[in-house]
C-alpha cells in the first residue's frame, strides 16, 4: 500500500508544473467587509496579501516589495494619494554623498486607487502621482482582478508602455501625461482628453460635434457654442509657447480641427 502511494506521488511530481513566484498585493481599505472580500478574492486567485485599514498600519506593514497596491483614497487617518507618495518614498534609495539617488524602475510600486467619489479632480490627482488605474465603488471583483492583471503585465515588461507622438509632442495614455520637448505639460482633464483625441486621429479633420461627443460626452449637450474653440486656444498656448503659428493643431475652416505630426 505504502509503495503504491509513493509511486503515485512520484508520478504526480513528474508531471507537475513548476510553481510560479507568488506576487504580493497590498490592500489598504478601511471598510472591513470590503477589505476581507478583497483579501479572499486575491488569495483565491493565487496572490499573497498584506492588509491594512489605516494609513498608520499601511506605513508599518507595506513598502516592502509588494507587486501592487490597492489604495482607498478616503482613509480614516489620512489621504490615500498622500499615503501612496509616502510608500513610494519608503521604497526609494535615500541619500548618498549629499545628493538624492535616482529611484530605479524596480522600486516604483504600481497602484490602483479605490474610491466612492467619481470626481475628475480625484482621478487627475491620482494619475499625477503615478497611479496605474482608478476604480469607483461599487465595482465588480472580476473586473478589478482583470485590471490588476493588466497593470502587472505592464509592470513586468510584457507590454511596453504605449505612447502617442506628434512631432515633439509625446503622450503616455496609460499615465494620462503629456510632454513637449521632454518637458511635462500641465493640462486639465478636458484639455488632456482633447489632445489625446486629436493625436490618436492625426491627419484627420475632427468636427466640433465629434470633439464634443468624444471629450464632453453627454455634457456636450449643455456647453456653450465656443467651448471647443476656447479649449483649443488654451491647449495651443500650452503646447506651443512660441506662438500659435508654430502649433501643430490646425483650424480647418468650415470643418473643424486637425493635428499634424510634423
Amino acid at each position: 500500500m505504502a509503495d503504491r502511494k509513493r509511486a503515485a506521488n512520484k508520478e504526480r511530481k513528474k508531471y507537475a508544473q513548476p510553481e510560479r513566484d507568488v506576487l504580493t498585493i497590498g490592500i489598504i481599505e478601511d471598510d472591513r467587509l470590503l477589505n476581507q472580500a478583497l483579501d479572499m478574492s486575491l488569495k483565491n486567485t493565487g496572490y499573497a496579501t498584506v492588509c491594512a485599514r489605516t494609513r498608520k498600519d499601511a506605513l508599518s506593514l507595506m513598502g516592502k516589495g509588494e507587486a501592487l497596491l490597492l489604495i482607498d483614497i478616503g482613509l480614516p487617518d489620512g489621504d490615500g494619494i498622500c499615503l501612496y507618495q509616502e510608500l513610494q518614498g519608503k521604497c526609494r534609495p535615500k541619500f548618498q554623498g549629499g545628493a538624492q539617488m535616482q529611484p530605479s524602475a524596480d522600486c516604483e510600486i504600481p497602484a490602483i486607487f479605490l474610491t466612492a467619489r467619481d470626481e475628475e479632480r480625484d482621478m487627475l490627482a491620482a494619475f499625477d502621482i503615478g497611479a496605474d488605474d482608478y476604480v469607483v465603488k461599487p465595482f465588480s471583483m472580476k473586473v478589478l482582478l482583470k485590471r490588476i492583471e493588466a497593470v502587472l503585465r505592464r509592470k513586468s515588461g510584457e507590454n511596453e508602455e504605449r505612447t502617442v507622438c506628434a512631432g515633439e509632442l509625446v503622450l503616455y495614455p496609460d499615465r494620462k501625461r503629456a510632454f513637449i520637448k521632454g518637458e511635462e505639460i500641465s493640462l486639465t482633464g478636458k484639455e488632456y482628453r482633447l489632445l489625446e483625441y486629436l493625436m490618436e486621429n492625426q491627419g484627420q479633420v475632427l468636427t466640433k460635434e465629434n470633439i464634443l461627443e468624444h471629450v464632453w460626452g453627454l455634457d456636450g449637450q449643455f456647453v456653450v457654442d465656443n467651448t471647443v474653440s476656447v479649449t483649443i486656444n488654451r491647449l495651443r498656448r500650452k503646447i506651443s509657447p512660441g506662438g500659435e503659428e508654430a502649433c501643430c493643431i490646425k483650424n480647418v475652416f468650415g470643418f473643424g480641427y486637425r493635428i499634424d505630426g510634423r
